[in-house]
This record gives C-alpha cells, sequence and structure tokens, in this order.
C-alpha cells in the first residue's frame, strides 16, 4: 500500500463557483469556504486540489473528449443501451453542441481544479506548496486552453463580484510559462523521496515541453506553425528530464509495469500520475475497466467502448502493447495461480476466456454464442454484434486484490512520451539529427518487441506515438497538431468545417459569464 505524504481532507465546492456570476448564494458559498480554508491545514487543501483532477482525467469527462473524437476510440450505441441522447456519437462524429454534457463535465471539472489550486495561494503555504499548486493550475489551464482555445482565470479570489477574466492565445500561452518557470525553482527533484503522484520540476518540464510543442496548433490550429526557438525549447526540456537519472523505458514485458496496481512502485517511466489508493483516496480507475469489459467477463463489465480496426492494425503481432499476458501480484485469478496465461492487458481482439477456468467464454444474449469480439464495428450495433462488436482495449491491469477503489495510479506524463516529443521537436526544425530522432523511436520500439525503423517521417512518429500513448488521453492533442483531426476515419466522414478543432463552450457558462465567447459555429 502507498503511504501518502499529505493528509486526506474533503473541501466541498461548488464546481460551477470558479466561473459564475456573483449572486447571494456565491457569497454564502464563498463564506463557507473560507471558513474551512482558516480551520484546515495548507496540505488539506493542497490534497483538495490534486483531488479535483480525478473526475476529468480517469477515463472520464476529458478522457472522453480528447479519445472518442479520434480514431483510437468509439463508444457504439449497443442496442438500447450506451445511446445517452447520442452524445457518443455527436463526439465521434464532430457534431456536438454547447449542450453536450462532456463539455460542460470538464469544464466545470478543470475549472474547480483551477480554483483550488488558486485557492492554497491564499493561505500561508509554503514555497514548495505553492509551486505544486501552480502546477496543478496550469495543467488544468493547459487543457482549458487545448480544448476550448480560452480559459476564465479568476487573480481576485476575495472579490467574487467581479467575473473570471479570460486568457487566450499568446496571452495565455505567455501566463502558463511565466507561472510554470516560477514553480520549477520550488517544486522537488526526482530523487529518492520523490513520488509520482507529487507535482515534481520534471512534471513541470514535461508540461512546458506540451505547450511549446502545442504552441503554434493554438496559435492556428488550421495551419500550424513550429518556429525553431519553441522547438529547441522542446529539445532543452527533454534533456534535462532524461539528465536527471530518474527514467529510463521499461525493459522488454514491462511495458504494463507503467500502468499496474503497484505503478508508483514498479514504473521505470512514470513522471506525474493521480494518486489511487483504495481506503484513502483517489478516483475512478476501474472505469478502463468497466466501459470495455463484456458482461461475464472476470470481473463484468459494462460491454461499451471500443477502438477501431484500422488503428488496430498498425501494430505488429509481436508488439507487446497490442496485448500480452502479463504476470502481476494483484491477480489473483486462476489465470496467474494455474498458469492459464490467457491474455490479461492490451487489446481484447478475438474469442475470450474464463481467467478462472481457462474454458471459452459465451455471450450473454443469447448465451449459446461465443464471445467473440470481432474487429468490425459500426456507431449502432444490433442482432448478433450487440455484445461483440469492436476490440476492447484494456491497459490498466485489473487490481483483483483490492474491494472497491483500485491502487494503479492514473498515468498522466511519462518518459515515452518525452523522448517521443523530442524527436518530433527534431524533424520540426529543431537542433539535433534525423538520424538522433530517429533513434529516439527505435530505442523504445526495441523494447516493445518490434524491429526499428529504417527512416522518420512526420506520419511514422504519429503512427508511433499512436502506438505508444494509445487511451491515455492525448490522441485529439496530436491529430490536431499533426493536421489530421478534419480527416475522415473509420465510422466518420470528413469535417465539413474547420470549427470542430476547438470545443463548443457550455452554454451555461457562456451565459454566466459574458467575458467568454463563443466559439465560431456554436
Amino acid at each position: 500500500m502507498k503511504a501518502s505524504k499529505i493528509y486526506y481532507a474533503v473541501l466541498v465546492l461548488c464546481s460551477l463557483m470558479f466561473s459564475i456570476s456573483c449572486t447571494k448564494l456565491d457569497e454564502n458559498l464563498y463564506s463557507e469556504l473560507t471558513d474551512a480554508g482558516d480551520s484546515k491545514s495548507v496540505s488539506d487543501l493542497l490534497t483538495s486540489a490534486y483531488s479535483t483532477l480525478n473526475g476529468p482525467y480517469q477515463q472520464d469527462n476529458r478522457w472522453c473528449l480528447e479519445e472518442i473524437t479520434t480514431d483510437e476510440a468509439i463508444a457504439p450505441t449497443r442496442g438500447g443501451d450506451w445511446d445517452d441522447n447520442g452524445i457518443h456519437r455527436a463526439l465521434h462524429l464532430h457534431l456536438w453542441n454547447s449542450d453536450n454534457s462532456y463539455m460542460l463535465n470538464t469544464f466545470n471539472g478543470l475549472g474547480n481544479a483551477i480554483f483550488q489550486a488558486s485557492n492554497v495561494l491564499r493561505f500561508d503555504a509554503s514555497d514548495q506548496q505553492k509551486a505544486e499548486a501552480k502546477f496543478i493550475r496550469a495543467l488544468a489551464m493547459f487543457d482549458m486552453l487545448d480544448l476550448w482555445g480560452q480559459t476564465p482565470y479568476r487573480d481576485n479570489l476575495d472579490d467574487f463580484k467581479t467575473l473570471p477574466s479570460v486568457l487566450s492565445g499568446q496571452d495565455a500561452i505567455d501566463f502558463l510559462v511565466k507561472d510554470l518557470n516560477d514553480a520549477l525553482t520550488a517544486l522537488p527533484d526526482a530523487d529518492d523521496a520523490y513520488e509520482a503522484y507529487e507535482a515534481n520540476k520534471n512534471a513541470a518540464r514535461v508540461l512546458l515541453m506540451k505547450i511549446y510543442l502545442n504552441k503554434g496548433a493554438f496559435l492556428n490550429r488550421a495551419a500550424p506553425t513550429f518556429s525553431k526557438e519553441d522547438m529547441n525549447q522542446v529539445i532543452t526540456l527533454a534533456k534535462a528530464i532524461t539528465a536527471s537519472g530518474k527514467y529510463s523505458i521499461s525493459k522488454p514485458g514491462h511495458y504494463f509495469d507503467n500502468f499496474a496496481p503497484n505503478n508508483d512502485k514498479i514504473s521505470t517511466e512514470n513522471i506525474f500520475t493521480l494518486y489511487n489508493e483504495n481506503g484513502v483516496r483517489g478516483g475512478s480507475v476501474d472505469r478502463t475497466w468497466n466501459t470495455v469489459a463484456h458482461y461475464n467477463m472476470l470481473p463484468g463489465g459494462w460491454n461499451g467502448w471500443a477502438t477501431l480496426s484500422d488503428f488496430y492494425d498498425k501494430f505488429q503481432p509481436t508488439d507487446e502493447r497490442r496485448g500480452i499476458y502479463y504476470e502481476y501480484p494483484a491477480d489473483t485469478t486462476n489465470n496467474r495461480k494455474a498458469g492459464y496465461h490467457r491474455q490479461n492487458v492490451g487489446f481484447f481482439a478475438g474469442q475470450q476466456y474464463n481467467w478462472n477456468n481457462d474454458q471459452p467464454l459465451m455471450a450473454r444474449n443469447p448465451s449459446t454464442a461465443p464471445l467473440v469480439f470481432t474487429a468490425e464495428v459500426t456507431l449502432r450495433t444490433s442482432g448478433a454484434t450487440l455484445e461483440t462488436a469492436g476490440i476492447r482495449p484494456m491497459k490498466y491491469a485489473y487490481d483483483y486484490s483490492s474491494v472497491g477503489q483500485k491502487n494503479n495510479d492514473w498515468v498522466v506524463y511519462r518518459y515515452a512520451d518525452v523522448i517521443l516529443m523530442e524527436a518530433e521537436a527534431i524533424l520540426r526544425g529543431g537542433d539535433g539529427t534525423a538520424a538522433e530522432a530517429l533513434g529516439l523511436v527505435n530505442d523504445i520500439r526495441t523494447n516493445r518487441g518490434i524491429a526499428k525503423l529504417t527512416s522518420l517521417t512526420l506520419d511514422d512518429l504519429l503512427d508511433e506515438r499512436g502506438r505508444e500513448l494509445y487511451w491515455e488521453g492525448w490522441r485529439r492533442q496530436d491529430l490536431i497538431r499533426f493536421g489530421k483531426f478534419l480527416d475522415a476515419w473509420q465510422e466518420k466522414p470528413a469535417d465539413a468545417s474547420p470549427n470542430t478543432l476547438l470545443f463548443a463552450l457550455p452554454a451555461q457558462q457562456v451565459a454566466s459569464n459574458p467575458n467568454l465567447t463563443q466559439n465560431p459555429g456554436f
């Protein structure tokens, strides 16, 4: 079990409080918050700020916006299940509007994280606590900028009669870069006392890398440009992370160490994670299983989401990221104890098996039909394909040893992403050679069990990012940066307008804060 370095306390907040206009109710809520802040330690407030990230990230809300809108993920309607008034189809088809609940929940969740992180700065926090709060705030603001092109920011938390200002474009980028560089001076190093679920210097460096790498796309999504200066910033930050000596690409057979129930102990790659510990605190990491697993699997899931066959076909059969039997202590099934060794992580395709008796699983209705996951999947499934359509990605090894909250920490940043961003920055004009970029990518491929590439293009790199980082919440951002997000793919035609490069601001937020400007087309 993990030993948390900070105590957990629940800080009751209204998630809309960050951006709504002032009313008597707001003033009452704020008064209660101030009283709570005076009576609780700054550590409690900081822990609450960390915890607000769980909702947007752990295969929910933000994750859905970044993945179901891409060629990596699909949430098909299965008869009467998973219809949800067409919300998932709208995401995949890029037909969303300002009433989409995923957008509202993500906006509120990220806004709440910004507010709670800023609230830490109001009290007598240490320099490190202030730096951690600034990192959390920058992380949430970066995601708002990515998703909507603008982010509310409240400079004065003592005056709720003044609406939050809104940062966008270069102003938002400058704010984030300054805040992160200020935080870097006080954030802890990645030393022996460091835990990946605590903000640290290398986590801030990764976020800065993402800002510089995506800057051209944030300023012009339809036609991104990449300056040599920005790309060199990415490369310099990557080299600093490597020089810290804390990380290495997982050894062959150990890719899934990064997502295991004890990944806080065994991962050699994880730079920043979200803390999950049964009985202490955490999010809903078990959604990674529930949303994709069939009812009759162990444990039974909700028989929902899948990947697309064209994306699955990007993997070579020997690529361990595609799926392996992964041995880990929290697997208490006979798959491990009796040595069945059926695949238990990665992409589940074809006939599925019972991990307690090694017998082929059957569907639920009809119960005489073998449970065979097929490559073919459509936005609406019915009849014989209702339960079996779609290959199911399961990246986090299921924690059978825990009843309730699972102990797998949710991965936000890891070292392989750093290496791939460094290679991309070189290809986009930063200092370095094509051979150096190729070597960086091949170092990862070798440890994943596949042959080295002989050359490297940007298209090759996008595919490699897909294989390495699938279902980690980066695909939409990558597709926009590489100019592919408006393209057609399975179950989605080409976008008729570039307006979908941004999401619609939630109607409620636009109505309550006139400083927000609804994005074009919505």
